[in-house]
């Protein structure tokens, strides 16, 4: 009987190449899932922190001068912000309330191309921050969007004279800003690639052994 050739391409190797397709998207998959679940981690710890130290705030220095701690290098004041991070344009609250609402909706769409570690953490700090002063916009006084957020952190003076006076959820937001600038600075893409810059000279020296080879 004639014997009848596989056809190239085929069979086992096709079978292999699909195998490891499959593998590759598995990896991605699950790599994927430990960034999402990093991101979330860090933005709940954030968001822990800052309602916890809010309440307590609240409660223990309200109607209270001051705090002084670590030598003067800071104050624990009570005060009631109404803008945004570090008292910026007070007085717009609700909008404010609208760009929060934004960013986290930014973020969690984001989400889903995260691969990497650092992003992640990047946009946990900014997500857990931009809840945290949402939490307050949504539920403390004067009323739902239009609620002040508590703000109990001021440096070197107690009463915001040298900086504005602010929480654990600006830093969260104001560290993740840096960290993001610095990434992109860098390269970091969010899906985890690495966008490298051309090498000073590259075109040149090619230019020039392309001359020389003619």
């Amino acid at each position: 009987m004639p014997e009848t050739n596989a056809p190239p391409g085929g069979g086992d190797d096709a079978d292999e190449r699909t195998g490891d397709s499959t593998s590759d998207a598995g990896d991605r998959a699950a790599a994927g899932g430990r960034r999402i679940g990093l991101l979330a981690l860090t933005a709940l710890v954030v968001l822990a922190a800052d309602v916890v130290t809010k309440v307590l705030v609240v409660a223990k220095l309200s109607d209270r001068p001051p705090v002084k701690v670590l030598g003067g290098l800071a104050y624990l004041t009570e005060t009631r912000n109404t803008g945004a991070a570090f008292s910026f344009a007070e007085g717009a609250t609700v909008l404010f309330t609208l760009i929060a609402v934004a960013v986290i909706v930014v973020i969690l769409r984001t989400a889903r191309r995260l691969r990497s570690v650092p992003w992640a953490i990047c946009l946990g700090l900014i997500l857990g921050g931009a809840s945290g002063n949402l939490t307050d916009r949504l539920a403390r006084s004067p009323g739902p969007l239009r609620g002040a957020v508590v703000d109990w952190i001021s440096v070197l003076d107690p009463n915001g004279g040298v900086w504005p006076i602010f929480n654990l959820a600006d830093s969260g937001i104001v560290c993740g800003g840096v960290l993001a600038i610095l990434l992109a600075t860098l390269g970091h893409e969010v899906d985890g690639r690495r966008i490298r810059a051309a090498e000073p000279g590259a075109d040149r020296s090619g230019s020039r052994g392309r001359a020389g080879s003619r």
